[in-house]
């Protein structure tokens, strides 16, 4: 129970739990579609891509850490900058985070649904994906398209099972994600072994007109592949010992992460070479298990199988992931007064934020109408925004509040923070370039968004100071669960 007499997230999920939520959203359908795209815009030099990624959300993720540790919040990047920034400031982080984190969402249960449909087909129970007719709806006289059909039941199951149950939940992410990265490794050792690998080239990095520079927008296209750790920040007060094990799952996750991508995209290159990766697209990964894993596997049958069965998989871990930091953003920020009070509030029952989660179901749900790549490329630039504010965060946390309880501390500060501001704007800054010239209606939403942010924000202030019932100003949170913000003790 808080002291304001409204429960408090249960602490039910160990190390193992939170580290798997960080790989279960990183290891997700990005190890199977952004592959490819590496390799188109940066040749064989695409291995070099996620280890500087990597390096990258390093700096990053060491800010995160030392935040969780000293403000043990549920929120992520969220309850960090609402400790330290002002209330516009941190409401449009959280607006942008919430967001970015239900977009994600939607491609990942669009990502799900053609997958399952090709796994059902390898089997003979369908028919190939694009071959699925619509889906007659009994009660209403619409047909929805397989696909779509698939998703949305994937969102509703894994929204029934964190409503329900957090600890349910974080188990089903564990089971899952210790399953995919098991296949993945299988992929990995039959191409390692294969006489293809044998005589992998991985020169020239730079064929053609390619350059080193092509590396920046191979890098911030793929950066979403990182965007997991911050996720165990979301649900700080549901771990056990929290401001030990968040910092602990936050590395081990990362570390992880970029091993098995440096050892999967090392296969799939040297397997089908980089102009063959490229060509393949998102089908990449599964192609080069059909070309050197073996025919006639028991129930698996093929190489192909196998990565279908990674697939599915990886995007329900990284939609369950998903489901979970969306609905633990909301719940912060209706505890801060920053949304409507039911969005902060604990189910009596379950001990979820139930409301929370239902909302953030609704708008991943209607998220699935976005055009995909713009969706995506939305949901990296939120991503990037929100580590610079981070990184911001934990520098201006050390300024005012030096003495403060800080059980991690990153080393060689301030390098690692002020790094991480330079490179993430670096990144941000050829992202929009990018966008510009290929995407601008990914641009324009996400401008959209932050203009919607700004209206939201002004009028539930104007709701509050108004003096409806139930209701107080956004700067000093809703009644039902007053403000926490710099409830965190400093060392005497």
């Amino acid at each position: 129970m808080s002291s304001h007499g409204e429960r408090s997230p249960e602490a039910e999920l160990g190390l193992l739990d939170a580290t798997m939520i960080g790989m279960g959203a990183m290891i997700g359908a990005g190890i199977f579609v952004l592959t490819g795209l590496a390799a188109e815009i940066s040749g064989p030099a695409a291995l070099f891509v996620f280890v500087l990624n990597g390096i990258v959300t390093a700096f990053t993720g060491l800010s995160y850490a030392e935040l969780a540790s000293a403000i043990p919040k549920s929120g992520g990047g969220y309850a960090f900058v609402r400790e330290v920034f002002a209330d516009l400031q941190s409401f449009l982080m959280g607006w942008m985070l919430w967001f970015a984190y239900m977009i994600a969402g939607a491609l990942y249960a669009l990502g799900f649904a053609p997958n399952f449909l090709e796994l059902l087909h390898v089997y003979g129970i369908v028919p190939p994906p694009d071959q699925v007719g619509a889906i007659a709806l009994p009660v209403l006289p619409v047909d929805l398209p397989a696909g779509f059909a698939l998703a949305f039941t994937a969102v509703l199951l894994l929204v029934a099972l964190n409503a329900v149950s957090t600890a349910a939940s974080g188990s089903v992410e564990t089971i899952f994600t210790i399953t995919k990265v098991t296949i993945l490794m299988v992929f990995v050792g039959f191409g390692l072994t294969s006489p293809m690998f044998s005589t992998a080239e991985f020169q020239p990095l730079f064929p053609g007109d390619k350059t080193a520079f092509a590396i920046l927008p191979a890098m911030g296209l793929t950066f979403i592949a990182f965007e997991g750790y911050d996720l165990i920040t979301t649900v700080t007060e549901e771990v056990e010992n929290p401001r030990e094990n968040i910092p602990k799952a936050i590395f081990v996750s990362l570390a992880a992460t970029v091993i098995v991508y440096m050892l999967v995209v090392t296969v799939a290159i040297g397997t089908l070479g980089a102009g063959g990766l490229a060509e393949a697209g998102e089908a990449g990964i599964a192609q080069a298990a059909t070309e050197f894993m073996p025919t006639g596997l028991p129930v698996i049958q093929n190489g192909g199988a196998v990565i279908v069965f990674g697939a599915v998989f990886s995007t329900l871990t990284a939609l369950n992931a998903v489901v979970i930091a969306s609905s633990r953003v909301a719940f912060s920020m209706g505890r801060e007064g920053q949304l409507l009070p039911g969005f902060g509030q604990i189910h009596h029952r379950f001990g979820t934020p139930f409301v929370a989660i239902l909302a953030s179901a609704v708008v991943m749900l209607g998220s699935v109408v976005l055009p995909t790549q713009s969706a995506g490329n939305m949901s990296s630039l939120f991503f990037l925004l929100s580590f610079v504010v981070v990184n911001g965060a934990v520098i201006k946390l050390r300024r005012e509040r030096p003495n403060m309880t800080r059980p991690y501390e990153m080393p060689f500060y301030p390098v690692p923070p002020v790094l991480g501001i330079l490179l993430n704007l670096l990144l941000t800054g050829v992202l929009v370039r990018y966008l510009i010239r290929t995407d601008p209606l990914a641009l324009g939403l996400s401008a959209g968004w932050i203009l919607l942010g700004v209206v939201a924000y002004v009028g539930l202030n104007r709701t509050w100071s108004s003096g409806e019932p139930g209701g107080q100003a956004v700067e000093g949170g809703s009644e039902s669960e007053p403000s926490t913000r710099g409830a965190v003790a400093d060392e005497d």
